[in-house]
């Protein structure tokens, strides 16, 4: 029987090795109660493969800093590189149940319901990415459990490990709800581990099936790249008339919306309520303007700006929202986006670096991924600044003939101009599919500078307002 091990331990290695080549992302999960043997199993993986590219993550009950973030970041955090493999010893299931029964941010998360779908939703776009999911639910004669247990309880240097997250949870709340995730979804493992060997087989027999199918499903993907941009095209969303505001009449308004945007920070910090700003626009539209007067008078620490440029090569071997999640607020804190997640759907699909099913499955993908902070109680208001073609073109040639603006313009810049109407088409496509109540976009005209920043600050503190103190909204 060791023998028979030994060869499916072999075959795993070498299958795993081809994932990583492939750079197939590999998730493992150990469920099961305490000393049912969700360790062995984890260290005999550990030993067999390859340390360069095999992580190993531990599901713990959050401490304080943690509930300053959302309920899946560290999932998040950790995701596996592709070609990577994560094992967990437990994992978001146990995190879930640990938020329910312990009643964690009970304010916020009434009936918990809410929780599992974020988790259904992680999951499924995971997938949809190709990383492998493999999870297992580790059961055990309880004779052999409390066996394993009196064991570790005799061992001094292992006495600690006795309370392994029976301390926040009841071993039949634990069970009762396990069994109903592995009711609903087939794609659980049960494995026994009263015999070990027979337990170690049977794991290994099954990452083993779960691998190969992974490689076949990769050789067959469909990896067709194709905008599905229109012949002629037209939209009249973009097509928005605004008063302009006077020189004299902006310098008294933005002071004023600047004291106030600093007495929001101020309120969110001290309510924990993050705030997510996400610009995105035509190129020289003021994006980068209008984040300057935002955060003139802010404190600086307590708010972060984010500048999104191409990936870089760690970002691209991640799913495509990873780099965005890891930079996602704490409870309290602004965030501001100059660029965002929205390039899947932009840039991504007009210059063909993402094939058609990566950015048309992206709508349903980003609404689901910015509910999750928003069920956490945060604020996402995105703003798309529009801009008429010879606007931009002055704007260019300006920029272009100013020696200390330079900088601004590039090649890409002249080159994205010629995709004018694919941007626009595009861009109206992402408004249209994404603009969510939790997560509105606000289109704003740009033509003129001052008046799009007077509207996107009264915008704000608007929407922060109604829900800091329930203002009326207008």
């Amino acid at each position: 029987m060791a023998n028979k091990i030994e060869k499916l331990a072999l075959k795993t290695a070498e299958l795993t090795r081809q994932t990583h080549e492939l750079g197939i992302p590999v998730m493992i999960l150990f469920e099961g109660v305490p000393a049912s043997g969700k360790t062995r199993l984890s260290n005999e993986l550990l030993l067999n493969f390859d340390a360069k590219y095999t992580h190993f993550i531990a599901t713990q009950s959050p401490q304080k800093d943690d509930l300053r973030y959302q309920f899946l970041q560290k999932y998040w955090n950790t995701l596996p590189k592709k070609g990577d493999i994560n094992v967990y010893f437990r994992s978001w299931y146990s995190h879930y149940l640990d938020y329910r029964e312990n009643e964690i941010k009970h304010e916020r998360y009434k009936n918990y319901e809410v929780l599992k779908e974020q988790i259904a939703s992680f999951e499924d776009m995971l997938i949809e990415d190709d990383y492998e999911i493999i999870k297992f639910f580790i059961e055990i004669n309880e004779d052999k459990r409390q066996e394993h247990i009196k064991q570790t309880k005799e061992n001094p240097l292992m006495r600690w490990k006795v309370q392994e997250y029976g301390s926040v949870l009841s071993t039949e709340t634990y069970l009762e709800d396990m069994h109903q995730f592995i009711k609903q979804d087939k794609q659980w493992k049960i494995i026994d581990y009263t015999e070990r060997q027979i337990a170690i087989e049977k794991m290994y027999e099954h990452i083993i099936e779960r691998l190969e199918q992974a490689i076949a499903k990769h050789h067959a993907k469909d990896k067709a790249y194709d905008g599905k941009f229109s012949e002629s095209f037209s939209t009249e969303m973009f097509d928005k008339d605004v008063e302009k505001v006077s020189k004299e009449e902006y310098k008294t308004l933005i002071t004023e919306l600047q004291k106030r945007m600093r007495e929001i920070q101020f309120a969110l910090y001290d309510r924990k309520i993050p705030l997510i700003l996400v610009f995105e626009g035509m190129d020289a539209a003021g994006k980068g303007g209008n984040i300057k007067r935002i955060r003139e008078k802010l404190d600086p620490t307590g708010y972060e700006v984010n500048g999104i440029s191409a990936p870089t090569d760690v970002e691209l071997k991640h799913h495509y929202l990873w780099r965005f999640a890891k930079d996602m607020p704490r409870s309290g804190h602004i965030e501001l986006f100059d660029r965002s997640w929205y390039g899947r759907v932009l840039v991504e699909r007009i210059e063909g670096f993402a094939t058609v099913n990566e950015w048309q499955r992206a709508y349903d993908e980003i609404n689901a991924f910015e509910k999750m902070w928003t069920d956490e109680g945060a604020i996402i208001l995105k703003f798309f600044l529009t801009l008429d073609k010879d606007e931009q073109l002055k704007r260019f040639k300006d920029r272009q003939n100013n020696v200390d603006k330079q900088w601004k313009i590039t090649d890409e810049d002249w080159r994205n101009r010629d995709k004018w109407d694919l941007y626009v088409e595009a861009s109206h496509d992402m408004v249209k599919k994404t603009n969510t109540t939790h997560a509105p976009w606000l289109v704003v005209p740009a033509d003129h500078k001052k008046t799009s920043r007077i509207e996107i600050m009264k915008y704000i503190i608007r929407k922060c307002e109604k829900v800091l103190w329930g203002v009326k909204d207008y």
